[in-house]
């Protein structure tokens, strides 16, 4: 289909029928002059937030971590959506303000992790381990948990992490 633009329809109709064309002769342009401004395009990846320290307790011993705490519904939300890697030592913590079951998912994450979940004292109540990217598989905690936490796949059985274990953050001495 081609499309006109307004000034070539209005020297073939008169005004009185060029009205209802306005608009769409308009966005039509505005498309044809800048490709992909009317099309929805994928998210930028998010840059990374400051970091805090974090570490992981247990029988493999003590592990230091930088994570990026996500504390509000559109930071849980976007997570580490589109990223494509991480450095070894860091991850991100979500805080979810209070105990409760948490259902978590790895839509367009492209990096697989591990997910710890973490109840309301520190200890760790179960991870997920290797959790597939770009999936909308859920990934329920099990039990009411304060705070999730992703590490790199592969993280927690190279740390010989396990349920039980402590997380030591601020976030847990509250």
């Amino acid at each position: 289909m081609t499309v006109l633009p307004v000034r070539v329809l209005s020297t073939i109709l008169p005004k009185s029928l060029l009205a209802p064309f306005r608009v769409p002769a308009c966005l039509a342009a505005l498309a044809l002059a800048a490709p992909g401004v009317l099309h929805a395009q994928e998210p930028a990846p998010a840059a990374q937030s400051a970091t805090e320290p974090l570490a992981v307790v247990g029988k493999g011993g003590r592990h230091a971590f930088n994570v990026e705490v996500m504390r509000d519904d559109a930071g849980r939300a976007r997570g580490l959506m589109y990223r494509r890697s991480m450095a070894p030592d860091h991850g991100m913590l979500f805080d979810f303000e209070r105990p409760l079951p948490v259902n978590m998912w790895m839509k367009n994450t492209y990096i697989p992790l591990d997910m710890v979940f973490i109840r309301s004292d520190g200890s760790i109540a179960r991870i997920a381990p290797d959790t597939e990217p770009l999936s909308t598989r859920i990934v329920s905690s099990g039990e009411p948990v304060l705070a999730v936490l992703e590490l790199n796949a592969g993280t927690a059985a190279k740390l010989g992490m396990r349920a039980g274990d402590r997380v030591e953050h601020p976030m847990f001495r509250r």
